[in-house]
């Protein structure tokens, strides 16, 4: 076993419900790496409307409309994102990816080495609003993940519904991501050693709780992930990121409000949900969807064996599944435990599992 932790004290942008007042960013004085760092960010979060912008202003030229007809086909009928992506590793190394994480800026902390000849299943928590730490550290090269665990190549699950944007879709599948799905889990899981998922494992449904200083988590019903990796001998690894919730604040919507119900709709509907977030924008440091600035660090912990299915055993049990579940939360808990005070010192509670 080897441990590669570096530990330093937290850095924090302040955040606040609902400011009395906006404080405007300096138009001098404030370095060109931050500056970077800035657009780098504002370039992630606005690139599903970049993308589609582009695509629909590429329809505008008739002599086009073949060559986006046949695209367009392409994604109807293309079945990379059920077979674990479409991976262009200089892709993960591209200097954006760079200047992003380091603008909260994001760390992974290994705790112990893993084997290149298994595949592992990584699950992430918390969701947090937009999970910024989970495609920092397992859809880039930024924090330096092949370094740290050789021959483990990493793919990140998102919603389906992704794939179905023009452009978007190719960048996000060239980083390694793939369909959230059971095929694809499967099919990724099923091939070379070393190839591995990472799934969110809160999604929607832990957003909608995600709030500074809290670690609410959705985990207790959610047990496919396990089972997935029972039956491909997938050892389970958690990870825990702190720093996650801290960089949104989200309107109040507890379980009896209206607003809580509407996105419980939402979500039933389109299997995702829209919390109604705040936090800094380009020019001010009180109002708008650019996350706070507040060191992401992510903790990969100690990895879950399963157990064997016996003979002719095609589905692992509920005891089985079960006291996995039971073992994973224990070494989750462990995680936080072991790094709360430095790295989540303003916490308001200690971790809860809440569903």
């Amino acid at each position: 076993m080897q441990s590669e932790t570096l530990i330093t004290p937290p850095i924090q942008e302040s955040n606040n419900n609902l400011p009395h007042h906006v404080r405007w960013a300096p138009l001098r004085g404030i370095p060109a790496k931050r500056r970077l760092q800035m657009l780098a960010v504002c370039i992630w979060i606005s690139l599903v409307f970049i993308s589609v912008a582009s695509f629909l202003f590429l329809a505008t030229y008739k002599l086009l409309w073949p060559i986006l007809i046949a695209y367009i086909t392409f994604i109807c009928i293309d079945k990379a994102p059920e077979s674990g992506g479409r991976l262009v590793e200089r892709t993960r190394h591209w200097t954006i990816w760079n200047y992003f994480a380091d603008y909260f800026p994001v760390k992974l902390i290994k705790e112990y080495d893993l084997d290149p000849t298994k595949n592992y299943v990584f699950g992430y928590h918390p969701h947090g609003i937009i999970s910024m730490g989970a495609f920092a550290n397992f859809a880039t090269e930024a924090t330096g993940f092949s370094k740290l665990f050789p021959g483990i190549k990493p793919s990140l699950l998102t919603l389906t519904s992704n794939f179905n944007i023009p452009i978007y879709r190719d960048l996000i599948m060239s980083l390694g991501l793939a369909a959230v799905s059971r095929r694809s889990c499967e099919s990724i899981l099923s091939s070379s050693p070393g190839r591995s998922i990472v799934i969110v494992i809160g999604g929607a449904a832990e957003s909608l709780s995600a709030r500074p200083g809290i670690a609410n988590l959705v985990l207790r019903k959610r047990l496919g992930f396990i089972r997935l990796a029972i039956k491909h001998k997938a050892p389970l690894v958690p990870v825990f990121s702190f720093g996650e919730n801290e960089l949104y604040d989200q309107l109040e919507n507890n379980k009896e409000s209206k607003v809580f119900k509407y996105q419980k709709m939402m979500q039933s509907l389109l299997g995702f949900t829209l919390p109604l977030f705040h936090a800094r924008g380009i020019f001010n440091y009180d109002i708008g969807i650019i996350p706070f600035r507040h060191e992401i660090a992510t903790v990969v912990g100690k990895p879950i064996p399963v157990p064997e299915l016996k003979e002719n055993q095609k589905e692992p049990t509920e005891e089985q599944i079960l006291q996995v579940q039971k073992q994973y939360i224990k070494e989750l808990e462990s995680i936080y435990n072991k790094y709360k005070d430095i790295y989540a010192k303003d916490r308001k509670q200690e971790l809860c599992i809440i569903d």
